[in-house]
């Protein structure tokens, strides 16, 4: 049995947030989580018990007043007030267009916005964090617009279709206004998926609209699934590059440890071991830590040698987004926040700040778009050499023996699409962080754009995982063509090529044929995406690891 999430127990990681997402595995509220919840509530519930009790109540934002540049206009006299405020922020907020969001994305919010209430400072009931998991749990997926946040103040318009679905007007309210969710594999109205899912949706409380509103949740969602990819697809970029480096006979200087390790990063070292561990056993690489080069000089264009240093640089920046993604899957990040049980000086224990401003993942986003590009950057390269006769050291020209030169375009189109993505990934890896668009009445004069910087991240990860399809699938070819041209068998290769190979020529392309050895020119999309999808799976990266285990 896959162990349950408990949301109040322990900290919720990477692993955590995408078995959820993509797995459908069970959260739970702990005790220790309502515990941490109640104390919040009970204060904000004491201000609505004296507001209904006709005592005088001092503004709070976000309770008994309007919102951004709106606050501190009028207090509000009555309770009854202060929830139809949460809904009808909801309902206004709801305001977001594009495409619909991928349910994983959705899922992901989901938690995040859940565990963020489980910190206890939210002022809102365990009953709207119970409703979020079971919303989870029975597969109501809300669905949301791409565009609409600016990645402060929270991704209000995001949450706020998510808020659409799980909450309703107190007085009553017409279907249409319920939102949209997909239940099932099909697309309703709010109202139904709830009440086919056997869920009631809410009364919000006061306070209960903006703190489901006021997060980072969506763009940490986004910036979360692009770095669980982009960590595969790193590791998979080095099995198809120690694959290119093999078929071009590459010299095993460069990988040396004595030579990283006079630098020190840490992830320049891992990568180039990791490269000698797919590289050893092959009978194509020329030199190496126990054995002197044969060609001279040895050195390689820098798109082979040089992979350590620049993919190294993309492990540990991934490392650094790592631990802002789950410090902010974490964080307590609306507004005010309740610190009740604190600031003992204070009677007012509303602090309002701006956790909900996501600069933290904006940066994190940006970061890792860019790193994720120079993945593709270097193997576009690498692709670019396998093609060309006068650089691959002796293999046929666009990487196919053809009867007739001419006759046959073999791979020459893929490294045009390579080109192409990474072309379209350096200008998806502008930052969005160093953008901002003043708000509110100027209120909300600084913006993080974050969730922008998320999307344009799974973007580019999806066009990288293509590029790395792309150098699996011609390292292969390249592979066996030059064992052809030395009349060696499948065993000179090294065990983690000869593993991925096999892979490769034992999976169907998409239209059903097998991904064969190119002989004559063929319809190539198939294959290209049957390969991306080996990648993407984290299948290619699988047989390589078990071969060198």
């Amino acid at each position: 049995m896959t162990p349950t999430i408990d949301l109040g127990a322990a900290r919720v990681g990477l692993d955590d947030l995408a078995a959820v997402a993509r797995g459908r595995r069970a959260v739970r509220l702990t005790e220790a989580g309502r515990a941490a919840m109640r104390v919040s509530e009970a204060w904000v519930a004491a201000m609505s018990a004296r507001m209904d009790a006709g005592e005088p109540v001092a503004p709070v934002y976000s309770v008994n007043t309007g919102f951004g540049s709106l606050a501190g206009r009028q207090a509000f006299a009555r309770s009854a007030q202060a929830r139809d405020l949460s809904r009808r922020l909801v309902v206004s907020n709801a305001a977001g267009v594009g495409r619909t969001l991928e349910p994983e994305v959705v899922r992901a919010a989901m938690l995040i916005r859940a565990t963020s209430l489980v910190r206890g400072h939210s002022a809102v009931r365990a009953e709207v964090v119970e409703t979020i998991l079971a919303m989870l749990e029975r597969d109501v997926v809300p669905v949301v617009p791409e565009y609409g946040s600016l990645g402060a103040s929270g991704d209000l318009i995001p949450l706020a279709h998510m808020a659409l679905v799980m909450s309703r007007d107190e007085a009553g309210e017409a279907e249409i206004d319920s939102g949209e969710a997909w239940l099932g594999g099909e697309r309703m109205s709010g109202v139904a998926a709830m009440a086919r899912a056997g869920i009631d949706r809410l009364v919000l409380g006061p306070k209960e609209g903006l703190a489901l509103l006021n997060g980072t949740s969506f763009s940490t969602a986004q910036a979360a699934l692009a770095l669980i990819d982009a960590e595969n697809l790193v590791a998979t970029a080095e099995v198809a590059a120690a694959m290119s480096i093999e078929a071009l006979c590459g010299f095993g200087d460069a990988f040396i440890p004595e030579l990283h390790e006079a630098r020190g990063h840490p992830g320049q070292i891992a990568s180039a071991a990791t490269i000698r561990a797919l590289l050893a056993g092959s009978s194509l690489i020329d030199g190496g830590a126990a054995s002197d080069p044969v060609r001279q000089p040895p050195q390689d264009a820098y798109s082979l040698r040089c992979v350590p240093q620049v993919l190294g640089p993309v492990r540990d920046t991934l490392a650094f987004v790592r631990g802002i993604v789950e410090t902010e899957i974490n964080a307590a990040t609306d507004n005010p926040l309740i610190f009740a049980d604190a600031l003992p000086g204070r009677r007012l224990k509303a602090v309002s700040g701006g956790n909900f401003h996501a600069e933290y993942i904006a940066f994190a986003a940006d970061f890792l778009s860019i790193a994720t590009t120079e993945i593709g950057n270097i193997a576009e390269r690498r692709l670019f050499r396998l093609n060309d006769g006068t650089l691959n050291r002796g293999l046929p020209d666009m990487l196919v023996a053809s009867d007739q030169v001419g006759m046959d375009c073999g791979y020459m189109l893929p490294q045009y699409l390579a080109a192409a993505l990474v072309s379209d990934c350096k200008t998806l890896a502008h930052p969005d962080s160093v953008d901002s668009i003043p708000t509110c009445s100027n209120q909300e004069d600084h913006v993080s754009m974050a969730n922008n910087a998320g999307r344009h991240a799974r973007q580019i990860v999806r066009n990288i995982e293509n590029v790395v399809g792309i150098e699996v699938l011609m390292a292969a070819q390249a592979l066996e063509l030059r064992l052809a041209e030395r009349g060696m068998g499948a065993t000179a290769l090294a065990p983690a090529s000869r593993a991925v190979l096999a892979l490769l020529r034992g999976a169907a392309a998409t239209d059903g044929r097998p991904i064969a050895h190119l002989t004559r020119d063929v319809v190539l999309y198939p294959r290209i995406d049957a390969a991306t999808t080996l990648v993407r799976s984290g299948a290619v990266l699988a047989a390589a690891r078990a071969a060198t285990a």
